[in-house]
């Protein structure tokens, strides 16, 4: 089954893959520009909707999430297309664990709970709702996710920065891969129920697991240097990156994994791409 989709935040990192594994698969892929156009418009004829759009550097999330929730709801229900919405971790809070759709929420940071009431919004609003939950973005076009800006910031100088501790298990995304899974669960929207959320366990990895799979790659020693959390602590008073990331620190401190089967149970084909290729894609050419 293919369709027309509406693409939001075509130009960032949902938006761009996507993009790309929706037109593989046969989909009309239509780009939202909001600088021109009327997003109820835009999306008339459209069978779904992702919502790739978030304001950038967590800037204002109280005011700007919300009005994007109620855009895309009403664009949704005047067209009838389902929305595809890329979920995170932040509503868990910081209880170790393996995390999946029937974990309670129990958020212990403000943006957490932005996020938590955001998706109970979409519950409510009568539109259906896909959420593909990931953990941090791994994506080989090097756009500003985790992997590249955290953990691979200074790798050409042999090293991988620790934003946590090292045996701390993290859930990871590889981009392409979240993309094709978000196609596959679109082509099958009319078996779903008007509300699912489906986790997607991606790639669990602790930051020992990472610098063992890049030294196999690369055939030397790599050592592990400290974020700069002090650096972040000072600055957050006039920086407001700086304090919305320190706010969501308890979760590199957080021992913690995605549940695969619920898309196991939807997608029972559906493999991600082998760990060795996805740090190929993201590591600096030699």
């Amino acid at each position: 089954m293919t369709g027309t989709v509406l693409i939001l935040g075509a130009s960032g990192k949902i938006g761009k893959h996507s993009a790309r594994a929706f037109a593989a698969a046969g989909w009309t892929v239509r780009r939202f520009d909001r600088q021109s156009q009327d997003m109820t418009e835009a999306a008339k004829g459209c069978d779904v909707i992702v919502n790739g759009l978030n304001p950038p550097n967590y800037h204002d999330w109280a005011t700007i999430i919300p009005r994007i929730t109620g855009q895309v709801t009403e664009a949704a229900r005047l067209s009838g297309a389902t929305v595809l919405l890329p979920g995170n971790v932040y509503h868990f809070g910081d209880r170790p664990g393996i995390w999946s759709e029937t974990t309670p929420a129990k958020p212990v940071s403000r943006k957490g709970q932005i996020r938590l009431k955001m998706e109970q919004d979409y519950a409510a609003s009568g539109v259906q709702t896909i959420i593909l939950r990931a953990g941090n973005f791994i994506d080989p076009d090097g756009q500003g996710c985790v992997m590249s800006t955290v953990y691979l910031r200074s790798i050409e100088q042999g090293k991988i920065t620790l934003p946590g501790p090292a045996d701390t298990r993290q859930a990871m995304c590889y981009l392409p891969d979240w993309a094709r899974a978000a196609v596959a669960l679109a082509e099958m929207r009319q078996d779903l129920p008007g509300f699912v959320d489906v986790p997607f366990a991606g790639h669990t990895l602790t930051a020992l697991e990472l610098k063992s799979g890049i030294e196999k790659l690369r055939g030397r020693d790599i050592r592990f240097v400290r974020f700069p959390w002090w650096l972040f602590r000072l600055t957050g008073p006039i920086w407001e990156l700086a304090r919305e990331l320190t706010e969501m620190r308890y979760l590199w401190n957080t021992d913690h994994a995605l549940s695969g089967e619920r898309l196991k149970q939807l997608l029972p084909e559906f493999e991600t791409t082998p760990l060795d290729e996805v740090l190929r894609s993201v590591l600096p050419q030699e």
